[in-house]
């Protein structure tokens, strides 16, 4: 197996493509579990039909840890959305419907999103109140058992040359409120692509998912809370803005 071509490097991996294979090396002090867990995910997530790439194996090269995939040619709608601007809308439309595809799905074998919200907030810098305040809020919300991707935003949806949409980066799959997903979303791009692109998409989100809108933002201190774990200092400034849950209270 050859490495012959970098396709991104993050903090604790480094992603190539060796033909039609996708290979995600990860650094020395990443956890063995955690990537045999992201393995397992991605396998159960490939039982419920959507389309996902193959795993092929975990195995050791050159002495650091692999997650072997297919690797899927084609156009991230991250891409599409940077090349032609002018075309958000249709963008917007299409990604959003495969969320809305995506929480129809259960995948059982997956770890329950309040939990993993429940640990992200216990390790948040917040308040020992604030996190007490979210932990009610958390609890009160309704539990649900749908597939939630985690990290669902435009540069893990590869369009391939037939049109196939294709879903990446499993990592922080569970099975939850797909609201609490959707907000996940919004956040990122409210981040990344600016509060026209997000309030855009969370106008679709609703309105194919039937879902109220009140409903949805009932969640955003607890995601925002949950984020602040993760990104950068700039990031997580706008994060803990978004975390004040009186402003979120009936």
């Amino acid at each position: 197996m050859t490495q012959d071509r970098m396709i991104a490097v993050r903090n604790s991996k480094t992603v190539y493509r060796d033909g039609n294979l996708k290979l995600k090396v990860f650094n020395d002090d990443y956890s063995k579990a955690d990537i045999f867990n992201e393995a397992l995910n991605q396998a159960r997530i490939e039982e419920t039909g959507l389309h996902v790439p193959k795993v092929i194996e975990v195995a050791k090269h050159d002495g650091k840890w692999t997650l072997v995939t297919d690797y899927i040619s084609g156009t991230t709608i991250s891409k599409m959305m940077q090349e032609h601007p002018e075309n958000m809308d249709e963008y917007l439309e299409m990604f959003t419907s495969l969320q809305v595809e995506v929480h129809s799905k259960t995948c059982p074998g997956l770890v329950m999103l309040k939990d993993k919200l429940k640990r992200y907030i216990k390790k948040s810098d917040l308040s020992a109140t604030d996190r007490y305040d979210l932990y009610d809020r958390l609890t009160a919300m309704p539990a649900h058992f749908k597939l939630c991707h985690g990290d669902f935003h435009p540069s893990n949806v590869v369009i391939t040359e037939d049109g196939t949409p294709f879903i990446i980066d499993w990592s922080h799959a569970a099975q939850g409120n797909a609201s609490a997903d959707a907000v996940r979303t919004y956040l990122s791009l409210r981040m990344n692509w600016g509060l026209s692109a997000a309030e855009m998409y969370i106008k679709k989100y609703c309105e194919k998912s039937n879902t109220d809108i009140d409903y949805v933002q009932k969640w955003t201190p607890i995601i925002a809370a949950a984020e602040t774990v993760r990104g950068n200092e700039e990031q997580r400034e706008f994060l803990k803005q978004k975390i004040d849950v009186r402003d979120h209270e009936e």
